[in-house]
């Protein structure tokens, strides 16, 4: 399960500053205020995703924010990718993962990574971005949790890393299950309360 550093410090230090901001654009405002739907801060949950945009009642809006989202990680990937080499790919994923969920812009209070996650996955290995995806919907459709949905996702990665021996990514897999979980630590608590929304419910 090795994760392999052929960089330089000052190309993987340069990748994820990039990323980080990269990640940190806010596209669920950006869309919001685009689309005069409001301050996305001050609707449904506050949340800055494709989630709470959906709770304005603009479908496009939704689709734009998700677009956006799952795009700058891979965007951050991909290019990362193709300037320097397969650990900075890594790095500036991370990293645009995290400035999703930690924006500067925003005082630090972003969104719930569950976008960028699936984006960056995908650009860094399509067959696991599929899997996890895949495992996101099954969740989703029987369950009818979307936090659900996330957390089973992020927590059975790893696992298809394995399966589908990729193990290369298998310890940048842990660290966003970690951050998934923490930023759900709220959705989690109304989970096993009973007291979570499921997906359609006003």
């Amino acid at each position: 399960m090795s994760f392999e550093m052929t960089s330089a410090a000052e190309s993987l230090a340069f990748w994820a500053i990039a990323g980080y901001l990269l990640g940190a654009i806010p596209f669920g405002i950006v869309t919001a205020r685009a689309l005069g739907l409001g301050d996305l801060r001050q609707i449904g949950s506050g949340n800055i995703g494709a989630t709470n945009v959906l709770r304005t009642g603009s479908k496009l809006g939704a689709a734009l924010t998700l677009i956006g989202d799952a795009g700058k990680a891979g965007a951050a990937v991909l290019l990362a990718r193709a300037l320097a080499a397969e650990d900075a790919a890594q790095i500036a994923g991370f990293a645009a993962f995290f400035g999703h969920c930690y924006p500067i812009w925003l005082k630090f209070k972003g969104g719930k990574g569950v976008a960028t996650f699936f984006g960056l996955l995908f650009a860094l290995a399509w067959p696991i971005g599929l899997a996890a995806g895949a495992t996101w919907l099954a969740i989703a459709a029987i369950f009818r949790y979307s936090s659900l949905a996330a957390l089973l996702a992020a927590a059975l990665t790893p696992l298809w890393i394995v399966f589908l021996d990729f193990s290369n990514l298998f310890l940048l897999s842990l660290c966003l299950a970690c951050v998934i979980y923490w930023r759900h630590r709220e959705n989690i608590i109304r989970l096993i309360l009973g007291q979570e929304g499921k997906i359609g419910q006003k």
